[in-house]
């Protein structure tokens, strides 16, 4: 919802004279995240706010991004409550650089670290004390003020707002998404343990003064490249658990970089799905199964899209049993009855969510993000294309298979088999 200007100008002209009826307690319920049920720590506590609030909102967030985007409040690590960025952008900017150095034959650690109710901890007076920093003009602070004042309901930009200065001095690769946080460097030597060690120290101390707390049993350090000397990080006064594996928003993610295990989930739902489908539906008509099998790539499956045939093979299998089950295709091929249905196969999908990312990046939504990702050559020829991209290097098959590396590729096959 897009609150007209004059509205704003309204409320503007009335200054001090303007009460909003929000303030008070809120009902909150608890929504299981995941680990055991038993642990209180494992719910997240969602406010339902009235319609009023909802509005108000609107109102406060139309003037913050207004400001954030033309002073550039909101630095490059942070990907969540940000145009053109979510979840998917931060995990390809991410692992990318992850990739390289592992490429490279460094040793590289990575820090997963996780805040306590980071949404519904964070002080008004912080947040206001932030704003003022930020240069927000007086009328929209005072808004804000008297709109938090005696109100105990979150307000959805709580967390962007108050961890504005968390990337000051932080010498390692520091990635946020929300309040998902994470640290990397390469730790061949002594140094570069001993960065990251300053960061998290740094992170600690940030995390006091805005009086919010690290869940110390849910940060993990995960080793990544051969021959990694498995250093031990202190987050405060306890040392941090290493992990084998690790899942980083919807993605698991091992010591190999090795994604088998997110195949064998995706194919384990959609099987799920279609057995739901098979139980519960007395038609299997194309009408209903066509719907599951011409749906879009998932999002993120660039990240982790399949390179090896066992795990292309095991995906493709579960649209091979969907287009089995309509009726009247039980029998052809399953060529045949792609050819019938107008599909095509996993992988020439997988091809062309690719492209597509590819073209986001370079001319698309994530713009920003494609200039860090990809190489570009611009040549003043004047046949051909003047746009190309720099085909990278690469010695382990990890470097290989990733998108940035993997698109690049494909695009010069297609371009030679013209």
């Amino acid at each position: 919802m897009k609150l007209p200007s004059h509205y704003l100008s309204y409320l503007r002209s009335r200054g001090s004279a303007v009460k909003f009826p929000l303030t008070g307690k809120g009902e909150t319920n608890p929504i299981f995240k995941k680990g055991k049920k038993e642990d209180l720590g494992n719910y997240r506590l969602v406010s339902l706010t009235s319609v009023p609030s909802k509005i108000m909102e609107q109102i406060l967030l139309e003037l913050l991004l207004g400001h954030m985007k033309n002073k550039e409040v909101i630095g490059d690590s942070q990907h969540g409550f940000t145009k053109g960025k979510f979840y998917v952008t931060i995990l390809m900017v991410f692992y990318d650089g992850v990739t390289a150095l592992v490429d490279k034959g460094r040793a590289t650690d990575i820090i997963y670290l996780d805040f306590c109710k980071a949404f519904n901890t964070v002080l008004h007076d912080i947040l206001v004390s932030k704003l003022e920093r930020q240069r927000f003009d007086g009328w929209t602070t005072w808004l804000i003020r008297s709109w938090l004042d005696g109100c105990t309901q979150r307000v959805v930009v709580n967390g962007l707002m108050s961890r504005c200065d968390m990337d000051s001095g932080t010498a390692c690769t520091l990635s946020k998404f929300d309040d998902d946080t994470k640290l990397c460097g390469a730790v061949n030597t002594l140094k570069g343990k001993d960065a990251i060690q300053r960061d998290l120290d740094r992170l600690e101390r940030w995390d006091h003064t805005n009086v919010m707390k690290f869940n110390q049993a849910k940060c993990k350090v995960l080793h990544l490249g051969h021959g990694n000397p498995r250093h031990k990080y202190r987050l405060g006064r306890e040392w941090l658990e290493s992990s084998a594996e690790e899942k980083d928003l919807g993605v698991f993610v091992d010591e190999k970089l090795n994604m088998s295990w997110q195949y064998v989930l995706a194919a384990q739902k959609a099987n799920r799905i279609l057995g739901y489908i098979k139980r519960s539906m007395a038609s299997w008509s194309q009408e209903v199964i066509l719907p599951f099998c011409s749906g879009e790539n998932p999002p993120g499956v660039q990240l982790w899209s399949p390179q090896h045939r066992k795990d292309m093979d095991l995906l493709e299998r579960v649209q091979r049993r969907a287009t089995k089950m309509i009726r009247g295709l039980e029998h052809p091929s399953y060529e045949d009855r792609l050819r019938e249905l107008g599909l095509f196969s996993l992988e020439k999908r997988r091809l062309q969510g690719d492209l597509i990312a590819a073209f986001q990046y370079l001319k698309g939504a994530y713009r920003r993000d494609g200039e860090v990702l990809f190489i570009r050559e611009c040549s003043n020829r004047t046949r051909g294309s003047g746009f190309k991209l720099r085909e990278r290097r690469f010695r382990l098959d990890t470097r290989k298979k990733f998108f940035t590396v993997r698109v690049v590729r494909q695009k010069i096959t297609l371009k030679k088999s013209k």
